[in-house]
């Protein structure tokens, strides 16, 4: 099986923690050059000098806010012009929790661009070398909300599901160029955002977050929360030669919790 990512440069989004950080620690380890992108310099530069590196391997990073699109478009197209990039993680923070019904229509807005605008940004700067190698993965790092829409999330739910359906779009599109697009879907991962949603629904609901913990838990036939490194390795696997027929699908990382296939 081939999973050498050496040579390959991979552009790794929300990349200072959480599931980008391990994406980012997965695919260094395969080989690949990574490009970390997230909005916080001094986190950048710590994560840099964590990640795996082998005497052939060169790692920078990019200061992107994905709460500016039109400034994360100036700068990934002035990197692109020197830089070519063979894989894409899309990775950004999901927005706030609450019921759709009483989400704001700048929530809506804001996360739409955030997320779409800004993936779509990236894919734009970095597939053109991508054609040029003949080499591509975008990989989209979603939600399980994109099979069955999770309570409490609704604008969280309603974006995820527009993602999905554009990488699906541009999965058609750009197959013939050797590029493909899949969406990782993770399910329950203990990074800073579930620590929040679990705070967020234990002050609403009443409950302790070690009962709402528990409650996610008896969902999960693993019996167990998801680590980041797990998701990590999906995204790892889908980058890699090995994957090249793996195209236009969303791939849980949830334990087994999906009711649906």
């Amino acid at each position: 099986m081939d999973l050498n990512l050496s040579g390959k440069r991979a552009v790794v989004c929300g990349a200072t923690q959480g599931i980008g950080k391990a994406a980012a620690e997965e695919l260094a380890k395969l080989g690949a050059n990574i490009t970390l992108a997230a909005r916080d310099e001094q986190k950048l530069k710590a994560v840099v000098g964590e990640l795996p590196k082998s005497a052939n391997q060169k790692h920078d990073y990019l200061v992107v806010d994905f709460n500016m699109p039109e400034d994360v478009k100036l700068t990934v197209d002035i990197y692109s012009q020197n830089n070519p990039v063979h894989i894409l993680v899309n990775n950004t923070g999901g927005p706030p929790a609450g019921p759709a019904i009483n989400a704001r229509t700048f929530e809506f807005v804001n996360a739409f661009q955030a997320h779409l605008i800004c993936n779509h940004y990236l894919v734009q700067a970095f597939v053109p070398s991508m054609k040029k190698a003949k080499y591509g993965r975008i990989i989209n790092i979603i939600s399980t909300s994109v099979k069955a829409p999770i309570k409490g999330l609704g604008v969280s739910n309603t974006i995820r599901g527009a993602v999905a359906n554009w990488a699906k779009t541009l999965s058609f599109e750009l197959a013939q160029f050797g590029i493909t697009v899949n969406n990782v879907l993770p399910g329950a991962t203990m990074t800073g955002r579930l620590e929040t949603i679990i705070k967020g629904k234990s002050k609403t609901s009443g409950k302790t977050p070690e009962e709402i913990t528990k409650e996610m838990i008896d969902e999960i036939p693993a019996g167990r929360i998801g680590e980041p490194h797990e998701v990590g390795a999906a995204i790892a696997f889908l980058a890699t030669p090995a994957a090249a027929y793996i195209n236009g699908i969303n791939v849980p990382v949830d334990g087994g919790r999906l009711g649906n296939l």
